[in-house]
């Protein structure tokens, strides 16, 4: 399991999703402002009071490793595991593995932030029949070649590219953090299935949401419209609102798919399906 950023409120929502804390692999932080790291202190102790043994891996912009080391010294507690701090430089690739890789990109903000794209990793389809025309016998050479390995049959070498077909796009979800609109989250964001992007005002009070290094709803809207995501979630809403209507409206004069994020909102993305989104009751 990966945790995106980690408030205050952070471990309540998790239990009251009927999620265990033990299933936490990583926890990427977009930036360190109090409202998306204040939660990280708890978070880290009751692994450890909950008997966690293996690694907690945390990435973040330069400053996660001196927050990290804080958190460490807070009280007095035992940590029986180890605390592995990713500190963000530039944009990249942050992990892969067989199935899905995640990304980072620089955004605009009062505070260093970063964005994070998550993305499926499809094998390409094994072309069977093609194998068999290459004098390839059925069994485990099929699996060597679906590996990405090399074979060899009767002193020829056949290479997996011979016997794959064309790379397949699977789900890509992005997280954008606190920031400015930004032309670079077009790109970064281009296609994918999920976008979740900050809309922390409306349109009216555009200057203070720039001053304050936020986005207003019309500006999350035109990036999700010309990136061609399928859907867009905001959230990051301004406590000057009692409703996120207003914002919400704002969004979808421009793009219709948008919707505002709520507390244990669950949204399933499937590959080739359209997104559902399940709200609390």
């Amino acid at each position: 399991m990966i945790l995106f950023d980690c408030g205050e409120a952070t471990q309540k929502q998790i239990m009251e999703a009927g999620i265990s804390p033990m299933k936490i692999d990583d926890i990427y932080i977009t930036h360190l402002h109090g409202d998306h790291i204040l939660g990280l202190p708890g978070i880290v102790q009751s692994l450890a009071f909950r008997g966690r043994t293996r690694p907690l891996h945390i990435y973040g912009p330069r400053g996660i490793n001196e927050l990290i080391d804080h958190i460490r010294h807070m009280g007095f507690y035992t940590i029986g595991y180890e605390l592995i701090t990713h500190e963000i430089e530039d944009d990249g690739i942050l992990y892969q593995q067989n199935d899905f890789r995640i990304l980072s990109r620089k955004m605009k903000h009062t505070v260093v932030d970063y964005a994070y794209k998550i993305e499926q990793l499809r094998q390409p389809k094994f072309l069977r029949q093609k194998a068999i025309e290459l004098g390839i016998p059925p069994g485990p050479l099929f699996g060597k070649l679906q590996a990405g390995k090399e074979v060899t049959v009767d002193g020829k070498i056949i290479k997996p590219e011979q016997v794959l077909g064309p790379p397949r796009e699977g789900v890509k979800v992005v997280f954008s953090g606190d920031t400015i609109p930004q032309e670079s989250m077009i790109d970064f964001a281009e296609n994918v299935d999920v976008l979740i992007h900050e809309a922390t005002f409306t349109k009216d009070i555009k200057e203070k949401a720039f001053e304050n290094g936020h986005t207003v709803a019309e500006d999350a809207a035109v990036i999700a419209k010309k990136a061609n995501v399928e859907q867009l979630i905001l959230t990051h809403l301004s406590n000057r609102y009692t409703s996120s209507k207003p914002l919400l409206d704002e969004a979808k004069t421009i793009f219709e798919n948008t919707v505002y994020a709520e507390d244990l909102m669950v949204v399933i993305i499937e590959n080739k399906k359209p997104v559902q989104i399940n709200f609390k009751k």
